[in-house]
C-alpha cells in the first residue's frame, strides 16, 4: 500500500485479515455487532438507498466465537507499537472485555473510554442511555501514545494551577516558596490532559457528513482516537468499516487506511465518502456548553420561585411552566426594559403559537405609555404584573398617601394658627 492510500475490501473480515501481514498495522478501530439480537435498517439522506445488517446470534457462545477469532487476527496484524479500540455498548461489553483480556492480556488494558452524549428523553422505565464504551488495549507496553490537552474548567483557579507544588516534611502537597517566602511559579501549562470521558455530540440530523447508515459514528470521535494513537503516514484498519467514518478521519489526517465490510452497500458508501471526505464541526465542542446558556438572566430572576424550564435561544419565550394546561405547554415571557408591553406581547404570541400553546403568560415589569389599550392584547396572552412592579406601585401609592397626609396636616396646623385668639397687651 503506497503513501496515504485507502483500500476498501468487500469480504468477511476474518478472511480479509488473513491476507494482511504480521505486525503491519498501527491502529485498529472496530465498531462490531453489539449483540443486540435484532436487524438494523435505515435509509440514506437522499431516500434512494437502504442500509441494513443483522445483529442476531444463537446465544453468547455464538457471538463470543465470532468475535474471538477476529480479535486474534487483529492482534496478529498489529505492530508492537500498535493499539486496538473496540466500540461496544452494554449488550455485551462484559464479554468483549473478557475476550480482549484473553487475547491481549490484562496488562495491556489501557482505558475504558466513555463516549458521552445528550439524547432526547423517552418514556422507557429506567435511566436514559447516554453513553457507549470504547475499550483501549495495546499490543505491548511500547505502544504509541500522543498526549492531548484540553482547556481548564471555568471553575478552575488558574492562578493556583500556575503555582509550583512540592512536598513538605510530612509528604503533603504544598505550594513551593523561595527563601523569602514568595510563591514560586511553575512556568507554562499545557492544559488538562485528555480524560477517559469524551463528550462528543451525536451527529445532527442535518449534519453534512450524515449518510443515513444506522450505526454511523461522528468523524470527531474517530479523529480523537487517531490523534492519540498514530502519527502521520501510519496505517489504520477498520474491519467493520460500515459507513466508512474511520477511513474518512484517517484520510483527513494523513493516515493510510484499510476498511473491510461484508455489506456491498457499506463498501460503496465508504468509497463514495473517501472521494470527498468531509466532517461536521461541533459548535458545542468549540464554544463549550456554557455558550449555549444564553437565557436572559434578568428575566429568569423575575421568574425566581416558579417551577419552570428555562428556555435557551428563543427570542419570544423565557421559560415554560413545568405544569401544562390541558396538555398544552404554558410559555412565559418577561417584559424587557427597552420594549413596550405590546411589543413583548406580540413576540410572545408568535413564539407561543409555534409551540401550539393555548395560553401564554406575559409578566409586565413597567407601566409605559403604550398607545394600544389592553383590549388589543392577543387573546392567548395572560398579563401579570411582576412582584417588583406591584411593590413599586404600592410604594408610589404610599408616598402619595404620605404626601397627602402631610399636606393635610400642614393645612390643619395653618387653620389652627389662624384661629388662635390674639393676646391683649396690658
Amino acid at each position: 500500500m503506497s503513501e496515504l492510500q485507502s483500500q476498501v475490501i468487500h469480504d468477511d473480515c476474518l478472511q480479509a485479515l488473513e491476507h494482511i501481514g504480521n505486525s503491519t498495522v498501527d491502529l485498529v478501530y472496530l465498531d462490531p455487532p453489539f449483540f443486540t439480537n435484532r436487524h438494523h435498517a435505515s435509509i440514506s439522506r437522499d431516500r434512494n438507498k437502504r442500509f441494513s445488517f443483522a445483529d442476531v446470534w444463537n446465544g453468547l457462545a455464538d457471538y463470543a466465537e465470532f468475535m474471538e477469532s477476529r480479535i486474534r487476527q487483529i492482534q496478529r496484524v498489529l505492530k508492537d507499537s500498535g493499539s486496538i479500540f473496540v466500540h461496544c455498548d452494554t449488550s455485551a461489553n462484559f464479554l468483549l472485555r473478557t475476550l480482549l483480556n484473553n487475547v491481549f492480556g490484562e496488562s495491556q488494558f489501557r482505558s475504558e473510554i466513555i463516549w458521552s452524549y445528550r439524547r432526547w428523553s423517552n418514556s422507557a422505565k429506567g435511566l436514559l442511555h447516554a453513553h457507549q464504551t470504547i475499550f483501549f488495549y495495546s499490543k505491548t507496553d511500547e505502544y504509541k501514545f500522543n498526549r492531548v490537552y484540553g482547556a481548564y474548567s471555568e471553575t478552575t483557579n488558574i492562578d493556583q494551577i500556575l503555582q509550583l507544588r512540592t512536598r513538605d516534611e510530612h509528604g503533603v502537597s504544598a505550594y513551593a516558596t523561595d527563601q523569602d517566602g514568595n510563591i514560586v511559579y511553575g512556568g507554562e501549562k499545557k492544559g488538562v490532559p485528555l480524560s477517559d470521558v469524551w463528550e462528543i455530540p451525536f451527529l445532527n440530523p442535518k449534519a453534512k457528513e450524515r449518510t443515513g447508515y444506522p450505526t454511523q459514528k461522528p468523524v470527531l470521535l474517530l479523529e480523537r482516537i487517531i490523534e492519540i494513537s498514530t502519527s502521520a503516514g501510519d496505517l489504520v484498519l477498520d474491519p467493520f468499516c460500515g459507513s466508512g467514518t474511520t477511513l474518512v478521519a484517517a484520510k483527513l489526517h494523513g493516515r493510510r487506511c484499510i476498511g473491510i465490510d461484508s455489506s456491498q452497500e457499506a463498501v460503496a458508501l465508504t468509497l463514495s465518502r473517501l472521494d470527498s471526505p468531509t466532517k461536521t464541526d461541533s459548535a458545542l465542542l468549540k464554544k463549550g456548553r456554557v455558550s449555549y446558556a444564553n437565557a436572559d438572566k434578568d428575566a429568569l430572576s423575575v421568574l425566581s420561585g416558579l417551577d419552570i424550564h428555562p428556555v435557551q435561544r428563543n427570542a419570544g419565550i423565557d421559560a415554560f411552566l413545568k405544569t401544562s394546561l390541558d396538555g398544552s405547554p404554558v410559555p412565559i415571557r418577561v417584559q424587557r426594559n427597552n420594549e413596550t408591553i405590546m411589543e413583548a406581547a406580540n413576540k410572545l404570541a408568535r413564539a407561543a403559537k409555534s409551540k401550539k400553546a393555548l395560553k401564554a403568560i406575559l409578566v409586565r415589569t413597567k407601566k409605559d405609555n403604550d398607545l394600544f389599550p389592553n383590549c388589543m392584547m392577543p387573546k392567548m396572552i395572560e398579563l401579570v404584573d411582576s412582584t417588583a412592579l406591584h411593590v413599586s406601585e404600592r410604594v408610589a401609592e404610599l408616598q402619595a398617601e404620605t404626601a397627602t397626609e402631610k399636606s393635610a396636616n400642614r393645612a390643619l396646623m395653618g387653620r389652627n394658627e389662624n384661629q388662635r385668639t390674639p393676646e391683649v397687651e396690658h
